[in-house]
């Protein structure tokens, strides 16, 4: 999203909820930046090149979810991380936020694919180390707001 990030080579079989979550990814980043409605963000989304091989349903959920429960999500993170919300990266913020969101309002997705995909987005468009962090807040976090799942998977 802007020339300081990497970009890992994306997979040919991205499924449309990946890519659902790439661009509910660019939409808070264009919210945290602009601070514009999200009906606007989403509108500016839905006319991105590729947005009709993501699932619609699923982006606008995850956008207006995490948007609309952000104070929320950030109190339940800023416990977690090493600095204030404002020093995360907007990248890093988002993808902390989608993260929570999806911990939180998802519990059919298992905790290790939430986080999965929130450490592949940040390779994808965050900095060099960004993932390994977004790895260890949400991991801390899916402890938190999933206790029974994350022992349960501790077991095996």
């Amino acid at each position: 999203m802007n020339d300081n990030t990497t970009h890992a080579n994306p997979s040919k079989n991205r499924t449309p909820r990946h890519r659902a979550r790439e661009f509910a990814l660019q939409g808070l980043y264009q919210w945290l930046l602009n601070n514009e409605p999200s009906s606007t963000v989403a509108k500016n989304i839905r006319q991105a090149h590729g947005f009709d091989k993501a699932d619609g349903d699923y982006f606008a959920s995850l956008l207006n979810g995490t948007i609309s429960t952000s104070l929320e999500l950030r109190e339940a993170i800023t416990p977690l991380i090493d600095r204030s919300i404002a020093e995360l990266s907007p990248i890093e913020h988002g993808v902390l936020l989608l993260g929570a969101y999806e911990l939180k309002n998802h519990p059919d997705i298992p905790y290790r694919v939430v986080i999965n995909e929130a450490v592949e987005l940040t390779k994808s468009f965050g900095g060099i180390d960004g993932h390994k962090y977004v790895n260890g807040v949400l991991d801390k976090l899916a402890g938190k707001l999933r206790p029974e799942e994350v022992a349960a998977d501790a077991r095996r």
